[in-house]
């Protein structure tokens, strides 16, 4: 669930992207899971579901490297575009939930962007390296 005020608008890096709605300190946490409002499916979970329903969640959603689980935010976080130098992160060995924070001060309108390798098994694939 993201944290703080954002506005989806047109990327320069692709299509769409997330960009601050206000000043975002060095440290501020910007998205945490939040199981009352974000989903979680296991593999299993996610091979029941109809095939529109896996191809949205595929889309929209990244898969855990730490334990291969679909996750779906319930909000515009999927719209956060890959940098190989993101201002936003999480810390090494984080405990959950994991709780991403502002990598250096983000500047109202700034995009805001995360390293899709850090926690998506599937980043590979969905930057077309794959």
């Amino acid at each position: 669930m993201l944290l703080v005020t954002t506005r989806v608008a047109p990327s320069a890096i692709h299509g769409l992207g997330l960009f601050a709605g206000q000043f975002i300190a060095r440290g501020s946490a910007i998205w945490r899971f939040a199981p009352e409002f974000d989903q979680e499916f296991s593999p299993e979970q996610f091979a029941r579901l109809p095939l529109p329903a896996q191809a949205h969640v595929r889309w929209f959603g990244f898969v855990d490297v730490e334990n291969g689980h679909w996750i779906l935010s319930g909000d515009h976080a999927c719209f956060m575009n890959h940098s190989p130098t993101p201002n936003t992160g999480a810390s090494l060995g984080s405990p959950a939930p994991i709780t991403t924070v502002a990598l250096h001060d983000i500047a109202a309108g700034e995009e805001l962007t995360c390293d899709y390798f850090a926690f998506d098994a599937e980043a590979s694939r969905k930057l077309g390296l794959a």
